[in-house]
C-alpha cells in the first residue's frame, strides 16, 4: 500500500539494522556516515510513543552515535529530530568533520565551502551493521 509518507512507503536508506520497532539506515545524503533511526510504525511525535518505546528508540540512537564515533572519528556528532517535512518519528545521526561543506553550521544551513563527502571505508556498511548487532542484538527480517 502506498501512503504519502516516505518512511512508510520505503526503508528510507540502506538498512543496517532493524527490529520489530525501528530500523537504522545509511542515507544517501551528501554527508559521510549520515544515518537515520526510523520508527517502523507511522507515529508523528515522540510523546505518541510509550515510555518504553521512547527509551528503546533512544537506546538505538545512542548505539548508532557510538558506533559512528568509533568507525569514523568525527570531530562532532549531530543528533536531530525535526519531523517538519516528514512527520514520522525518526532521528538523524550525523558525523561531522571540520572540512565538511557546512561545518560548523547544521547540515541544513548555508553551505560554508565546497567539499566532497569523505569516502567511507569499503567495509563500512558491513562493519557498522556488525557493530549495531553487537550492541543491540541481531537484526531481524522485515
Amino acid at each position: 500500500m502506498t501512503t504519502s509518507c516516505v518512511f512508510c512507503d520505503g526503508d528510507g536508506g540502506e538498512v543496517l539494522w532493524r527490529d520489530a520497532r525501528c530500523r537504522v539506515v545509511l542515507t544517501t545524503e551528501p554527508f559521510s556516515g549520515f544515518c537515520r533511526v526510523i520508527w517502523n510504525e507511522h507515529v508523528r511525535e515522540m510523546t505518541d510513543l510509550s515510555a518504553a518505546n521512547r527509551s528503546h528508540l533512544m537506546d538505538v540512537v545512542y548505539a548508532v552515535e557510538s558506533a559512528l564515533r568509533v568507525r569514523l572519528t568525527p570531530i562532532k556528532m549531530n543528533l536531530a529530530s525535526l519531523r517538519n517535512q516528514t512527520p514520522h518519528v525518526h532521528w538523524h545521526v550525523i558525523p561531522r568533520f571540520a572540512d565538511d561543506s557546512h561545518f560548523p553550521n547544521p547540515v541544513w544551513a548555508r553551505r560554508e565551502r565546497d567539499a566532497a563527502p569523505r569516502p567511507l571505508p569499503d567495509d563500512f556498511v558491513a562493519a557498522l551493521a556488525g557493530d549495531l548487532a553487537a550492541m543491540l542484538g541481531a537484526s531481524t527480517a522485515r
